[in-house]
């Protein structure tokens, strides 16, 4: 990226941190970014959000906002809004794909719509009789929080006693919780920066599900790239994941979470619009098997931000 312009882009400030679950995850992002930054020679700011962020981002005086703030107001469409307002240009989705991708409620509702593969499921609430819903479900489910991250609060459940164990403590994290369909076949994630779906990895763990701990801690979790799928096979889970992540006219930078059914079809997760970028994360897997280092990976989704107008709402 030597012949790149970054000046165009003004003063860049790094957000990072925040108050959300995804905060440690958050703070290794954003160091990891900023440091690709200060290599590149570009004029970057640290921006940890801690909680007065209007007054934060305001005394940094920046020009474009690059954002890894994971969770919470960075990915739910809050922060975009708040950009968008105070005029600053900023990477990745805007305020209404951030909105759609963060509830996988929503987004897995809109994909039935249009239809694309995604596990059945079925939203919690404390009246629900769970040995039906469960029955349902095919015998085993993954209870999620409708507006995390990183698997946080997620846990598989095979009993009506765990379901409800379960829905109590992803009530924690978010007031809406849903059961889903748990399926049986490999995991897949799929990078996409400015619309170039980057190579698949597929993901194995030892834990009983790719966790927080297989995320971001262990050293036993495989990441398979080549994913082991034939070319054709590949692209089909390639095709898709664009789909889905167009689909909710997400924009910039992201990751799709895929899996395989009883049947060997892809069924698609849920869309990430601000992923990880830790030394453990699939993006920069990703783009490292497709040629990219980690510094261009970071040049790369700068560039999906433009320089006429901030992206619109």
């Amino acid at each position: 990226m030597k012949n790149f312009n970054f000046k165009k882009y003004g003063r860049i400030g790094v957000l990072y941190g925040g108050v959300s679950a995804e905060r440690e995850v958050s703070l290794d992002s954003g160091r990891a970014v900023i440091d690709a930054f200060r290599r590149l020679g570009v004029d970057v700011v640290d921006i940890e959000v801690n909680g007065e962020v209007i007054e934060e981002i305001k005394s940094a005086n920046i020009d474009t906002a690059f954002i890894v703030l994971h969770g919470g107001i960075g990915e739910d469409g809050r922060l975009q809004a708040l950009l968008n307002f105070m005029g600053i240009r900023y990477t990745g989705s805007n305020v209404q794909s951030s909105v759609v991708a963060m509830n996988k409620l929503m987004s897995k509702q809109m994909w039935l719509g249009m239809g694309l593969a995604t596990p059945r499921f079925s939203i919690l609430d404390k009246k629900m009789d769970a040995n039906k819903l469960l029955q349902e479900l095919g015998g085993k489910a993954m209870v999620k929080p409708a507006h995390e991250g990183s698997s946080i609060g997620m846990t598989i459940v095979s009993s009506a006693k765990e379901l409800e164990h379960a829905y109590d403590s992803a009530l924690k994290y978010d007031s809406c919780v849903f059961a889903e369909q748990l399926l049986p076949g490999p995991e897949y994630t799929i990078a996409i920066v400015n619309g170039e779906v980057l190579p698949a990895i597929k993901l194995e763990t030892d834990n009983v599900f790719y966790d927080y701990e297989a995320k971001y801690h262990s050293d036993d979790t495989r990441y398979l790239c080549p994913c082991g799928l034939s070319p054709e096979e590949e692209e089909k889970l390639k095709s898709l994941s664009l789909w889905a992540f167009n689909s909710l006219q997400c924009s910039g930078w992201g990751r799709v979470d895929v899996m395989v059914d009883a049947n060997g079809e892809f069924n698609v997760l849920e869309v990430n619009t601000v992923p990880g970028m830790t030394s453990h994360s699939l993006v920069p897997m990703a783009a490292n098997a497709a040629g990219y280092s980690f510094d261009e990976l970071v040049a790369r989704i700068l560039i999906g931000v433009g320089v006429e107008e901030p992206n619109a709402s």
